[in-house]
C-alpha cells in the first residue's frame, strides 16, 4: 500500500472511532402521578333516561381505536371526518412538511461521505512571448494553444468529534417532529370536525325547541289580547305579555345565525367552499353517546399525545445542537484528492505523461473570533434549557386537559340529571294544569304558562344533553386521538 493510500486509511479510520462530543439525548422521566387529583378517573357518571342520558364508565389503560369518532355510531359523521382527512388543506400542508424533513434529512446524511466531483475544461491561451520559459513541453511556434483538462476531485471532511453525527441526529429529530405534527394535525381536525357536528346538532334542537316556545307564547298573546277585550285582563297584562313573546323571538335569529356559522365551519373543515356545503345534517337523537370512557394515566400520556412527542423531538433536537457548536470550538479536518489528465488536444488526454494527481490533508483551528462560536455554544445551551421548560409546559398542559375533561364529564351527567328532573317536574305541571283546565278549575292563561315553562327546560335539557357529546369528544382529543392505531397510509 502506497504512502498517500496508508495516509487516507488512517484518517478515515480515525474518523470512524471518533468521540462524539455534546451530551448524549435521554427521553425526559414520565411524570410519577398515578391521577389527575379530585378529577374522577374509575367508576362511572349518573345517569339518566332519554337521549344522551346512559352512564359513562371511566376505564384506566383502555386503548383508544384510530378512528374514535365511530364510537358515536353515526355513518355521516364518520363520511365527513373521512372527508375531511381527504381534503382539508391543513392536512396536505402538514404532509408536504413532512416530506419536506425526510428529504432534508436525507440530504444532511450526505455529510457522512465523500463529495466526488469529475470536472472536463477546454481552455484557449496565449503565452507571453517576452518569457524566458516556455510553458509547453513543445517547441514554440504559436503564443497560442488549447489546454484540455480532465479531473476527479474528491474531499472527504472526517467526523472525528462528532459535530456532523450530531447535525444528523438534530435533523432525524426535526423529521420525527415533523411527523407528530402530522399526527396532531389529523386528531385536531377530526375533534374539530365531530365537535362542529355536535354543535350543529345542539343548535337544532335549541332552534326547534325555542319555535315550540315562541308558537305557545303567541297563542298565550291573543289569549291576553281577547281577555282584555273582555274586560279579564288589563292593557298592562297584555303588554307584558306581548314584551316576554318578542323577547323569546329574539333569541331564534341569534340560534339562526350560529347556525349558519356552524354549517359553514363544517363545510371548511371538510377542504369545501362556501357554495359547496355537504348535504349531512345533524341531530343529537341521531348519536349514540359513547359509554366506556378511557382514562390513561399520566406516564402513558405522554406518549399518546402527538404534541408532547412533538416537544420531546424538539428536546431531542435542541440537545444535539449543543453537540454542532461544541464540535465547532475544535479542531476540523479535511482531506482532498484529485486525479486526472491534461494535454494540448483532446485526443492527447490520458495518454502517457498527461495524468496527475495530488492529496492532501489539513486541519484548522479558529484562533480568534471575537467569542462567536462561544456564544453560539451558549445559545445553543440556552436553546436546549428553552425546549425543556416547553416541553414541560406541554407535558402540564396535556395533563389539565385530561383533568378538566374528567370534571366536565362527571359535571356533565349530574347536570343532565338535574335538567331531566325539571323537564320532568315541568311537563308533569304542565299536563296537570291541563286537565285542571278541563275540569273548570284554572283558566286557559295558567295552561299556557306552564307549557311555557315546560317548554323552557326542554331548551336547557337540549344543552346539558350537547355537553356531554362535545365533552366526551374532548377526552378522546385530549388522550391523544389514537393517532397509534390509525392506518400507516393515513398517517404517510
Amino acid at each position: 500500500m502506497g504512502a498517500p493510500l496508508r495516509f487516507s486509511a488512517w484518517i478515515f479510520a480515525g474518523a470512524l472511532t471518533a468521540c462524539t462530543v455534546g451530551p448524549d439525548f435521554k427521553r425526559p422521566a414520565p411524570p410519577s402521578a398515578t391521577g389527575y387529583g379530585n378529577a374522577p378517573s374509575k367508576g362511572e357518571t349518573s345517569a339518566t333516561e332519554g337521549v344522551g342520558g346512559n352512564a359513562q364508565r371511566f376505564v384506566t389503560d383502555l386503548d383508544i381505536p384510530g378512528e374514535w369518532w365511530t364510537l358515536f355510531q353515526s355513518p355521516k359523521l364518520t363520511h365527513l371526518v373521512e372527508q375531511a382527512f381527504q381534503a382539508n388543506p391543513n392536512v396536505g400542508v402538514a404532509q408536504a412538511a413532512l416530506r419536506q424533513a425526510n428529504e432534508l434529512y436525507a440530504a444532511q446524511r450526505a455529510s457522512l461521505f465523500p463529495f466526488v466531483q469529475a470536472g472536463f475544461a477546454v481552455t484557449r491561451n496565449k503565452n507571453a512571448q517576452a518569457t524566458v520559459a516556455n510553458p509547453t513541453t513543445l517547441p514554440q511556434t504559436s503564443p497560442y494553444f488549447t489546454l484540455t483538462t480532465a479531473q476527479v476531485s474528491v474531499s472527504y471532511v472526517p467526523d472525528v468529534f462528532g459535530g456532523t453525527r450530531r447535525a444528523l441526529e438534530a435533523t432525524k429529530a426535526q423529521v420525527d417532529s415533523t411527523r407528530f405534527q402530522l399526527d396532531a394535525t389529523y386528531v385536531t381536525l377530526s375533534s374539530n370536525v365531530v365537535v362542529v357536528a355536535l354543535q350543529e346538532a345542539t343548535l337544532r334542537g335549541q332552534i326547534a325547541a325555542t319555535e315550540r316556545l315562541l308558537q305557545i307564547q303567541h297563542r298565550l298573546t291573543e289569549t291576553v289580547r281577547a281577555q282584555r277585550g273582555l274586560g279579564a285582563a288589563s292593557e298592562i297584562d297584555l303588554l307584558l305579555q306581548q314584551s316576554a313573546e318578542a323577547q323569546t323571538a329574539a333569541t331564534l335569529p341569534a340560534l339562526q345565525k350560529q347556525l349558519g356559522l356552524t354549517r359553514d365551519a363544517l363545510t371548511a373543515l371538510v377542504g369545501r367552499l362556501p357554495s359547496e356545503e355537504p348535504a349531512e345534517t345533524f341531530r343529537l337523537e341521531e348519536l349514540t353517546l359513547p359509554g366506556d370512557l378511557p382514562v390513561s394515566l399520566p406516564s402513558k400520556l405522554i406518549t399518546q399525545r402527538p404534541d408532547v412527542r412533538q416537544a420531546e423531538e424538539n428536546l431531542h433536537a435542541a440537545s444535539a445542537q449543543v453537540g454542532v457548536a461544541i464540535a465547532d470550538l475544535l479542531p476540523q479536518f479535511a482531506i482532498t484528492a484529485q486525479a486526472g489528465s491534461t494535454a494540448l488536444a483532446l485526443d492527447q488526454l490520458f495518454s502517457p505523461y498527461t495524468g496527475f494527481w495530488n492529496l492532501g490533508a489539513s486541519l484548522t483551528q479558529t484562533v480568534f473570533d471575537a467569542g462567536a462560536l462561544v456564544h453560539r455554544r451558549r445559545a445553543a445551551e440556552a436553546a436546549l434549557d428553552e425546549a425543556g421548560a416547553q416541553y414541560r409546559a406541554v407535558v402540564i398542559q396535556a395533563c389539565q386537559n385530561v383533568a378538566d375533561t374528567l370534571r366536565a364529564l362527571q359535571s356533565d351527567a349530574d347536570a343532565l340529571k338535574a335538567s331531566d328532573e325539571a323537564e320532568r317536574a315541568a311537563k308533569a305541571a304542565f299536563e296537570l294544569a291541563r286537565r285542571q283546565h278541563t275540569l273548570g278549575a284554572i283558566s286557559f292563561v295558567a295552561v299556557l304558562n306552564a307549557e311555557q315553562a315546560y317548554q323552557q327546560t326542554e331548551v336547557a335539557l337540549v344543552q346539558a344533553r350537547a355537553n356531554r357529546y362535545s365533552d366526551t369528544a374532548a377526552l378522546f382529543q385530549a388522550l391523544g386521538g389514537g393517532w397509534w392505531n390509525r392506518q400507516e397510509g393515513i398517517r404517510e
